[in-house]
């Protein structure tokens, strides 16, 4: 019954991270990348050429070596077999015409391309409105599932606390990794593009889905009408969970690892982000959400009139 003799410690440890969080990100901010705030795009293909494509990592390296084109950032993301797709800042058509020979690797890669355009500012703000109603949407969605999930448990928790307290242990979810992405962001220039918005959308949908699964045995439990308290219906279901959802991260870590330390760098981030998110959904599921309720049910007694 740790859960329960230890709640205060772990809820305290949860807000305590989230208000560190909070100023890590009012600090330094989250400098926005080129999906967001505008840039160029322009899609090649190396079919060919009798080598294939280059790695991306060799283009990554020339076009940051050439200082007349002063980019500090590229994405590259590959496209189909041959091709590519890489993203910069704006680029005057003279640049653009420098970047286009560079590709070819001094002509060890004959390349095509295929198109060039610009991202304009607006196009970019548009996309960060979209992410953020996206964000939205899915909190929304995921309360008013569980508040129908859990309609037939009413005693002693409403089932629409059951998704309030959800949405509070989601935003300490995703809060925690975009701090820490805030000071990768201020010290290494890490920039906030279209997948660090899939992780946050991918940490929402697995984190819900333990706490779901937690608050399914907490329901079961329930439904049997033993003579235990609330509080201790929660810590036997949050213990008999506990080892499966442990797994299933670790799991889903064991591939992401990987992908951090020898994937492409266009997904570094990504993979960073969202074993972040895991790691702490894991924990919220288990020793903060539960705590929660246990807090809730607790001080409805407490207010409870005669």
């Amino acid at each position: 019954m740790f859960i329960i003799k230890y709640k205060k410690i772990f809820i305290s440890l949860s807000v305590l991270l989230v208000l560190v969080s909070v100023i890590f990100i009012a600090i330094f901010g989250l400098k926005l990348g080129i999906d967001f705030k505008g840039g160029a795009l322009l899609e090649v293909d190396y079919s060919n050429s009798s080598s294939g494509r280059p790695e991306a990592s060799l283009l990554e390296n020339k076009i940051k070596t050439l200082k007349m084109l002063d980019i500090n950032q590229v994405l590259i993301q590959p496209t189909a077999e041959f091709g590519y797709l890489i993203k910069t800042r704006n680029l005057s058509e003279p640049e653009h015409q420098m970047l286009s020979a560079l590709l070819s690797l001094d002509g060890k890669y004959p390349v095509l391309e295929k198109s060039f355009n610009s991202i304009g500012p607006s196009v970019g703000s548009e996309l960060a409105r979209k992410a953020i109603i996206s964000i939205i949407m899915v909190i929304f969605a995921i309360i008013f599932f569980i508040t129908f999930a859990f309609r037939k448990v009413s005693r002693p928790v409403a089932s629409w606390k059951y998704g309030v307290i959800t949405i509070i242990t989601l935003l300490h979810d995703i809060i925690i990794p975009t701090a820490i992405f805030a000071l990768l962001s201020h010290y290494t220039g890490a920039e906030v593009d279209t997948l660090f918005v899939l992780a946050l959308l991918t940490i929402l949908g697995l984190s819900v889905h333990d706490k779901i699964v937690v608050f399914d045995r907490i329901r079961e439990n329930l439904k049997e009408g033993d003579k235990k308290s609330f509080a201790e219906t929660v810590s036997i279901s949050t213990s008999q969970t506990i080892v499966r959802s442990i797994n299933i991260t670790l799991t889903i870590i064991g591939v992401l690892v990987p992908l951090y330390l020898f994937g492409p760098e266009t997904t570094k981030n990504f993979a960073l982000v969202l074993t972040i998110g895991l790691f702490f959904g894991i924990y919220s599921s288990l020793f903060f959400a539960s705590p929660l309720l246990i807090l809730l049910e607790e001080w409805q007694l407490k207010n409870k009139k005669p």
